[in-house]
Parts: C-alpha cells; structure tokens; sequence
C-alpha cells in the first residue's frame, strides 16, 4: 500500500521576516512528515489518507483481512480472502500475481469471504486488497501479500463419469469420483466447492455413496431438455493425511425429455410415458418366485445392442446358463436388465418366467432401446423382492429426507417450497 501524503499548510497571512519564514518551514516539514499514515495486510487495520489538525477526516468504514495472514508462507492454493469490514456501504476485493495480474474471484453471501474461480498457481506470491467504502464515500483498505505451498507429492485424482456435452434422462445422477477414500472430516470442504447450476434452476443435493463416490441428484426428476453445469473445484484442497486434490473439474451437459417407465407385477405390463404422455403399453415377464424383480426405482445405467449373459460360473451347470441377448439395457449391478426375450413372448403379459430381468418382445425391446437414454428411469411395483439401494444407481429409491442424510453439509433450499417424491 502507497502512504498518503498531506500538502503542507499555507498560512496566507504569514509576513516577511526571517524568524517567521523559519517557523513556517519547520511547521510544514513537521506536518508533511506526520500526516501520512499506512495500512497493512494480515491483522493490521486498514489505511486511511488525512491530515492532522484541520485536515481531511479518516474514512468511517475500516477493512482488516484475517487470512492469508500477511508474509504468511505456503498457504493452500485454494485459499478464500477473509476479512472483516466495519461501517462498510461498498466493499470491493482484489487479487493480484507477482506480474500484477488480476485474479478472477466471487464475493461470498455473507460478504466476509472472497473465493477465487481456479485454484492458485503453486509456489507463488499474491496479494489480496480489500476496500471498503462507507457511508462518506471514503476508502479505506487492508492488504494481505503471501506465497502460496510448493505443489505437492500426493495428488488425489477427481473425475466425473458424464462428459461434456452428453444427453442424458431425468433421473440421471451426477456422479462424482475420488481416486482416495475422503474421510467424513474432509467432505463437507470439499462439497462445498463442488458446485451444480441448473437451467432452469432446480433445488437438488449432493449425497456420498462411499468414501470414494458422491451423487447429486434434484428433489424431483430433472426438468426436460435442462441444461446443467457441475464444477468441483479441488486442485490443491487438503484432503487429508497430506492429499490434495489434483485438479478442478468442469462438466456441461443436458437433460434430454422425459422417457419414464413404470412396470406392474399384477398387470405385468409396463407404461412408457414421454413428456408426461403416456405413448406406449408393453406386454412383459418378470422374475420368477425364485428368481423376483426387483421392486423400487432404477435408471437405465448401459446400453448394450447385443450381449451374452453368462451365469455358468456363478450358478453352476445346473442352473446357469449362456444365452446371447439383443436390447439389454442394465438396471442393476446384480445384472436385472430391460431386454428382448423371444423366448418367453408366448407368456409376456401373463407370467414370470425370468431370472430378475424384465422380459419384453423382441419389437418392444427394439422400439424401448430407440427411444431410451441412461439415466431414463424404471419403477417396478408389487415384486417378492425390494430394491436394495447402492444395486445400481438408486438414488431415485431413497425419500428425499433419507437423500439429504448422505449430504456432508445440510440442506439449503433455494425456495422456500415442500419436499415432493418423483413421480411419472
């Protein structure tokens, strides 16, 4: 920060005469050298420029920033400029490298943080200013210089399983994974930089599946053709036992419409409903007693036009078999699908004669393989058996209460609106 300086005071009356002239020098040195006055960063208050006797008055506003404290030596390069500010109308934050080049941020809320967008450069000097502006239209400032950490040895790895661009269903999950466990002390610093944005926007929550993988999912269906945009912002975040995150990490894409199916055991017909229309009904065959469904809501997580299910190794040569299948589409980890089954179209509608899948004619499983996206979702109803959650993406089968209990941060509504179950 550059200290003020006063012009020294002029008396207009002053006369000639040498004792006179003298005592008007000393006067203006002595002022000239007691009216500049200097700020500092760290827990110094913040600078103000005035004079001493008649001169101008300091500011009302003062700014102090508490962290990085000033000098302060390897600070995380995910660093946010706190500060306090006191009697503050306006209050402006500024960040800048060794070259003097601007680093681009955001103000928190609550107007006592300021975060940058990317993480800072390792190894680096920076200085954060903050001024604030009172009700007198004076600044004053705080500054804070400091050196961020060297990069370190052990990185964790962030990535996501959408990419850019993709075109997913309305049940979709956002699906975030860690290259290390993160221990419960570190997830709510980290889910506070993963950040999701919505168009339009919608209320939704992160919730951790394990150590190593968290979900984001909305407190209804996404809303057809959305488009999202999800940041993690985790290069340079201590993540514990001396990890740092390795990188950010940036993902756009969008909702395509809405494709929700709903099968029922006692019909044993499934409703394909697009768009909130119901465009088609499809005979189908369920698990047998022996071998249910699954009931509870799934999402389509792979397509696969043509596979071969093979279960001789896990059931044996009795029970398993080998059998080659067109228009498998994976619900669960435990290997039900949606798929063509020439086999069984003479009891489609009737019975349940399958291993857990949902059992369709070879034209339906052409024209649902068509129309279906991942992420598009299924709810089969009336079965022996129940979903087990974290069998395949089962965010959708959790209550919106029991979602929000998986979150390392508690739940902010955007709205002030009721909770409300996904429905078709």
């Amino acid at each position: 920060m550059r200290a003020g300086q006063d012009e020294p005071i002029r008396d207009a009356s002053a006369r000639r005469g040498g004792r006179r002239a003298l005592a008007a020098a000393v006067l203006a040195a002595a002022m000239a050298l007691t009216s500049a006055c200097t700020g500092g960063g760290g827990d110094k208050p913040s600078s103000w420029q005035g004079g001493g006797d008649g001169g101008e008055k300091p500011p009302k506003a003062a700014a102090t920033i508490s962290e990085p404290a000033a000098d302060a030596k390897d600070v995380p390069a995910t660093t946010a400029i706190t500060f306090t500010t006191t009697e503050a109308q306006q209050t402006a934050v500024e960040l800048k490298d060794a070259t003097g080049e601007a680093v681009e941020g955001t103000l928190a809320a609550d107007g006592k943080s300021w975060q940058p967008d990317d993480a800072l450069d390792y190894g680096q000097t920076y200085t954060a200013t903050v001024t604030a502006t009172g009700d007198d239209g004076k600044p004053a400032t705080a500054t804070s210089t400091f050196t961020t950490m060297a990069k370190p040895d052990k990185q964790v790895r962030v990535s996501s399983f959408l990419g850019d661009n993709q075109v997913v269903g309305v049940g979709m999950p956002l699906i975030v994974k860690f290259g290390r466990a993160i221990a419960p002390d570190y997830r709510d610093d980290i889910q506070r930089r993963m950040t999701v944005t919505a168009t339009p926007a919608q209320d939704g929550i992160w919730h951790w599946i394990s150590p190593t993988e968290v979900h984001y999912r909305p407190k209804t269906f996404w809303k057809a053709n959305s488009t999202v945009s999800y940041q993690v912002r985790a290069a340079g975040l201590p993540l514990g036992d001396g990890w740092y995150g390795r990188s950010d990490l940036t993902v756009d894409i969008k909702i395509g419409p809405s494709f929700v199916m709903t099968v029922d055991n006692r019909t044993k017909r499934m409703t394909a409903t697009k768009d909130g229309k119901k465009v088609k009904t499809i005979l189908v065959s369920l698990g047998k007693k022996s071998t249910p469904s699954s009931s509870g809501t799934m999402v389509v997580i792979e397509k696969l036009r043509h596979t071969v299910f093979d279960t001789m190794e896990e059931l044996g040569p009795e029970e398993g078999y080998r059998t080659e299948i067109d228009y498998a589409q994976r619900l669960t980890w435990g290997g039900e699908f949606i798929h063509a089954a020439p086999w069984s179209e003479g009891v489609q509608g009737k019975t349940n004669v399958s291993h857990g899948c949902v059992n369709v004619s070879m034209k339906d499983g052409n024209w649902l393989f068509a129309n279906t996206r991942l992420g598009d979702p299924i709810t089969v109803k009336g079965t022996e058996r129940k979903l087990k959650n974290g069998n395949g993406w089962t965010d959708w089968n959790m209550s919106w209460d029991e979602y929000v209990k998986g979150s390392a941060l508690p739940y902010e509504p955007a709205e002030a609106t009721p909770s409300a179950e996904p429905t078709a």
